[in-house]
């Protein structure tokens, strides 16, 4: 037992050197002009080499199978149907592909990024008035994985009403620095996005990180990128509704994504630490919400095996 745990820490600590005590930003430049460059014979080399470090990386829910770029298999598109939207009333989805990681209540302001590694909303989000629409609320952190579907969508029917961007480092997000780097999320560049409830049921923040190999951030509500390149405004001002499911941008490559809810919204049944989740299935349930309920249909079957019981 001691040689295995002796063995993963080893790991931990070469995964850690490897992708982060290296030039980060230079190798974050690298990899976008690398992943833009149009050369099929080479893309595919790059994903036979990819597939060899992540042998989680299926395309068959992708609607195109053969790329010409490795950016164009990061940003692909899946097929009509393949991640169903949980539409009942009061139910906030999640608005990406991920693994849940450290979630539940923000203690006043304070929220951790991992067990003894807080950080303060005033360090994440600049803007004063909106991190304190979150003081006692909701956090959930979905980590994107590189060989997930990076594409983002609307957690529920809302209005985005600014999208702030926030220019950082590049330190990875993955579980082996976020034990080791405190505050990492308030160090990498970011953007926060404002989302504001179209029923009035409280309020919605997304913050998308970005990270070492993919500092950067399409918003279809922005015409430039958010990446090291861009050179501002910061903070930008927008009316642009959107419906549950409807798509919102994507990162160039994985990232995380802090989602942050207003006082009320509770975690769904089954959203935990290390938890694989989907696009579109419950994340929260918003205050005063009969969501949490049974289906009707789950009801009927409910009643079903009481009456096969008293037979």
């Amino acid at each position: 037992m001691s040689s295995g745990i002796g063995s993963l820490t080893a790991t931990e600590r070469l995964n850690f050197l490897v992708t982060n005590r290296i030039p980060r930003r230079l190798a974050t430049r690298f990899m976008g002009w690398f992943s833009r460059i149009e050369s099929p014979m080479l893309t595919r080399l790059s994903m036979f080499v990819w597939q060899l470090f992540a042998d989680d990386l299926r395309l068959d829910e992708a609607q195109n199978t053969r790329f010409n770029s490795l950016q164009a298999c990061f940003v692909r598109q899946l097929k009509q149907g393949v991640r169903p939207l949980d539409r009942r009333d009061g139910v906030v989805i999640s608005p990406c592909d991920a693994i849940v990681g450290a979630c539940g209540p923000v203690h006043g302001t304070t929220v951790y990024q991992a067990k003894g590694f807080p950080y303060e909303l005033a360090d994440l989000i600049p803007d004063a008035p909106l991190r304190e629409t979150y003081r006692d609320g909701t956090f959930v952190t979905l980590r994107l994985k590189s060989s997930m579907y990076h594409r983002f969508h609307a957690p529920l029917d809302a209005t985005l009403r600014q999208v702030i961007y926030i220019s950082g480092d590049t330190w990875n997000v993955n579980p082996v620095a976020l034990r080791r780097i405190e505050q990492l999320f308030c160090k990498n560049e970011r953007a926060v996005l404002e989302l504001a409830s179209n029923d009035a049921q409280g309020s919605i923040c997304l913050v998308a990180v970005a990270a070492i190999l993919v500092a950067s951030i399409k918003l279809h509500a922005l015409n430039e990128a958010l990446d090291m390149n861009y050179g501002g405004p910061c903070a930008h001002c927008c009316r642009d509704p959107y419906q549950k499911g409807q798509e919102m941008g994507y990162f160039q490559h994985g990232s995380t994504i802090l989602l942050f809810a207003s006082a009320g919204h509770t975690l769904h049944e089954g959203v935990r630490s290390g938890a694989r989740i989907n696009m579109g299935q419950a994340l929260l349930i918003k205050p005063d919400s009969q969501a949490s309920l049974p289906q009707p249909e789950t009801l009927e079957k409910a009643l079903e095996k009481t009456l096969e019981k008293l037979k």
